[in-house]
């Protein structure tokens, strides 16, 4: 099995989108209306946050987790005892965010919401009938008008040698949301576990975007679309002295949004952040 990019332009595009998303959790765009040229100026712009003292001034709330994370606080993937070598900012538009930041930032995530919107109308539109009727709403009205949907700038800082045993960058582990949209990063590393155990590549061109699927769209499909097991690991053979910044959306339904008959979206959200040790 090998993932392969998807021309966002062609006349079968959303069928070879859907199709990937079913068979491995992941679709890859090629040619799709975010700019390259915006995700090179947000990569550039918040390696020199991460690089400052300022992050510090933007040390995260508690009760509503936006602004900094740092390294001492990372997450520790489900299953793991080892944090991940990373930090990051967890952007809303209502939360604290660098106002010489911002305007790029926001500009960014109105864009990526719209392209989120259209990839879960493709999904829908190309769900077998037993698996669509499961939906509770239209998968794009789940996400409308959402307060919630999260973008994370993640820093994974360059790499010492003398990192604790058993610790990468981004333990093995699945997402929480419906779907996650990711430009491809300015290193390679990720991967996703294919459905024989084997670890894949992603493909990592830059102007790339990788979407995956999220625990709370495979919830509301009844299993059909699965969450896939991914990681990001130290680059073997690359240059352990760079920073690697990265740059998901994590798209969330409204909080009230019936998930299946077992959950609605904030209570899984509420058991999975328990999960991980943030809550």
């Amino acid at each position: 099995m090998k993932l392969e990019a998807i021309d966002y332009t062609a006349d079968n595009a959303e069928q070879l989108f859907v199709e990937s998303l079913r068979n491995t959790g992941f679709g890859v765009l090629k040619n799709h209306p975010i700019q390259k040229q915006l995700v090179r100026s947000i990569y550039d712009h918040w390696q020199q946050f991460f690089n400052s003292q300022e992050k510090d001034n933007f040390h995260f709330n508690v009760q509503t987790q936006d602004g900094f994370f740092p390294a001492a606080v990372s997450e520790t993937a489900k299953g793991h005892s080892v944090k991940d070598i990373k930090e990051y900012f967890h952007y809303y538009p209502w939360g604290q965010c660098p106002a010489e930041l911002k305007i790029e930032l926001q500009n960014y995530y109105d864009q990526a919401n719209d392209l989120a919107s259209q990839l879960l109308g493709w999904v829908e539109k190309n769900s077998p009938a037993e698996v669509s009727k499961l939906f509770t709403q239209p998968l794009p009205d789940m996400i409308k008008g959402n307060e919630q949907t999260l973008l994370r700038v993640l820093h994974y800082p360059p790499l010492k040698g003398d990192e604790e045993l058993g610790a990468i960058r981004a333990g093995a582990h699945e997402d929480i949301n419906l779907l996650t949209i990711l430009p491809a990063a300015n290193e390679p590393g990720l991967q996703v576990k294919g459905k024989d155990g084997q670890w894949l590549d992603v493909p990592s061109d830059f102007g790339n975007l990788i979407i995956n699927i999220g625990d709370m769209l495979q919830e509301a499909s009844g299993g059909y679309f699965p969450s896939t097991t991914h990681r990001v690991i130290n680059p073997d053979g690359a240059d352990k002295t760079k920073s690697r910044i990265s740059l998901p959306l994590f798209l969330h339904p409204k909080p009230e949004v019936v998930l299946s008959d077992n959950y609605t979206a904030h209570e899984y959200l509420q058991e999975r952040l328990r999960e991980l040790g943030v809550i």
